[in-house]
């Protein structure tokens, strides 16, 4: 789960995406034949203005609330399948009250805040990954909660993808090898023939590393120029 998180600089990973979105390949055809996609900041998007005002009105740094939640000794629990929402609600508002010396009640109502935070899908996104050539599987690879399933319901998208990677269900979070063997496997590719596709770079690394394709996301117009052709031709 990646509300907001800064994902680094764009830049596109792997011997076959070249900018521009030139495909190159000692192979001739398309030079993959599933994708791998991230869904926070490249699908789904949160909108953090409710918290923010509600952190002003406290007192405290805008942004601080999110920092201690995606600590890793409270956010991973929650990644992982070990605890529940409302369990990471807690463990931030302890977070928020030993750091920022909050009222218990009012560091609870950031925490909660979060974890309430309103998001939508980019519809031109999905419109452009709806629209993936037949027999070419989009498999979603996200770091997320246990109410995933939910939340995709929620936006429209539980019929998006041909099968759904997620670290709360499957109990490892990227950048781990495992998980993307998960998804590689789900797939029904090899990893050398799988665009993975990620707003974070080092998930994008991790993935390259094993011989897939990179696209470190930043805007619809990087996956258009890696997709826009497939699309086009079907």
């Amino acid at each position: 789960m990646d509300r907001g998180r800064p994902g680094g600089d764009h830049r596109a990973f792997g011997p076959v995406w070249c900018a521009g979105g030139v495909t190159a390949s000692e192979r001739p055809g398309r030079t993959f034949d599933a994708v791998l996609c991230d869904l926070d900041n490249v699908i789904r998007f949160y909108d953090m203005t409710p918290l923010s005002a509600r952190e002003r009105a406290a007192g405290v740094p805008e942004g601080i609330t999110a920092e201690l939640a995606y600590a890793p000794a409270v956010d991973l629990p929650l990644l992982l399948g070990r605890a529940t929402t409302q369990e990471w609600v807690a463990s931030v508002t302890s977070a928020l009250v030993a750091r920022v010396r909050l009222a218990p009640a009012r560091a609870r109502e950031l925490a909660q805040a979060l974890a309430d935070a309103p998001f939508r899908a980019d519809a031109a996104v999905v419109a452009l990954l709806r629209r993936l050539p037949e027999g070419m599987p989009l498999v979603l690879v996200t770091n997320a909660t246990l109410d995933l399933e939910r939340d995709l319901e929620a936006m429209g998208l539980a019929d998006l993808a041909d099968h759904v990677v997620s670290s709360a269900r499957e109990g490892v979070a990227k950048p781990d090898r495992a998980i993307y063997d998960i998804a590689v496997a789900r797939a029904g590719v090899a990893a050398d023939r799988c665009l993975f596709v990620d707003d974070r770079r080092e998930n994008v690394e991790a993935a390259t590393a094993l011989g897939m394709t990179g696209l470190h996301y930043r805007r619809p117009a990087d996956l258009h120029g890696v997709l826009g052709p497939l699309v086009a031709t079907g």
